[in-house]
């Protein structure tokens, strides 16, 4: 299915909210879009996403601009993220600060030096892209990715594996029926450790210790004071992010991981409305990310 619809959805919804708030187009100053990559900001296309595959070179600035007659503005979502938590939430306070979005795939944003970091093609930040082990779960299109360990599609995966080998080996778990048919969600292994289960809890405990051997190596290249993690750091927390801390105390050059802080997301499931809202205000014209009083 393509875009088409998704759109209209879009367009009916914004008009409803301005209808329901007694507000006309007048009464917008400008629009952000905060959108999974590739894309292309200076054009204002979405180009295929993994999660919008058929959205190909779709020109959403344009419709929306031409549609609501206001400026508008799109940006990648880590690079939408990071400065949302960086501005409103746990990376307040800090220079040097990295986001990870840890949904179906794993992007970063940077703010480094408090400038967003996009690198001589705007392709700075495909940390899930980088190779972990030779073989394993498949993320990017590479297998043993950080995207393919520690990502929600790569949970997935992982999951698959562990549950099978467990029915196998005539373990009981709740996520058996999985084996023959389904598959498991991270909220699915979620609901399952909540209840006790032994395997679920090994599969985030596991995802935990990848994240962490990652998170050594970005701390060790680029030296933050804060690694603020959405998506499954969120919704999973300690449970994922313990083990992590525990790698990564090991592997990182304890002076690096010492002044580090890593911390889920602080505006929750607010942040892809906030990161919205950061591109609205046009941040992505501008390398420099400024701090303005809390909203």
């Amino acid at each position: 299915m393509g875009p088409d619809r998704a759109i209209e959805k879009i367009l009916h919804g914004v008009g409803d909210l301005l209808l329901a708030s007694r507000l006309t187009n007048n009464d917008i100053a400008s629009i952000g879009v905060s959108c999974g990559g590739p894309l292309d900001r200076h054009r204002g296309l979405i180009q295929s996403p993994p999660n919008l595959p058929t959205w190909a070179d779709v020109p959403i600035v344009r419709i929306l601009s031409d549609h609501f007659g206001v400026p508008c503005h799109l940006e990648n979502d880590a690079n939408a993220g990071a400065v949302a938590e960086y501005r409103f939430g746990a990376g307040r306070g800090t220079q040097n600060m990295i986001f990870l979005t840890m949904g179906t795939g794993l992007g970063a944003g940077m703010i480094l030096n408090g400038q967003i970091y996009r690198g001589a093609s705007e392709m700075a930040g495909e940390f899930g892209h980088v190779r972990l082990t030779e073989s394993g779960p498949v993320g990017h299109n590479k297998a043993g990715s950080v995207e393919g360990w520690v990502s929600g599609s790569g949970m997935t995966q992982a999951a698959l594996r562990a549950i099978r080998t467990a029915v196998e080996r005539g373990v009981a778990t709740t996520l058996s029926p999985f084996a023959e048919k389904g598959t498991p969600t991270p909220r699915h292994i979620a609901a399952a450790a909540l209840d006790g289960d032994e395997i679920a809890k090994e599969i985030i405990h596991s995802t935990g210790e990848r994240l962490g051997e990652a998170l050594a190596i970005v701390i060790d290249i680029l030296n933050p004071e804060c690694i603020v993690m959405g998506g499954l750091a969120m919704r999973l927390g300690d449970a994922l992010l313990t083990p992590a801390r525990a790698v990564l105390e090991r592997e990182a050059l304890p002076a690096s991981a010492r002044v580090c802080r890593l911390v889920a997301a602080a505006l929750g499931e607010r942040i892809g409305d906030v990161a919205a809202l950061c591109v609205a205000t046009s941040f992505s014209r501008e390398h420099q990310v400024t701090e303005p009083a809390r909203p």
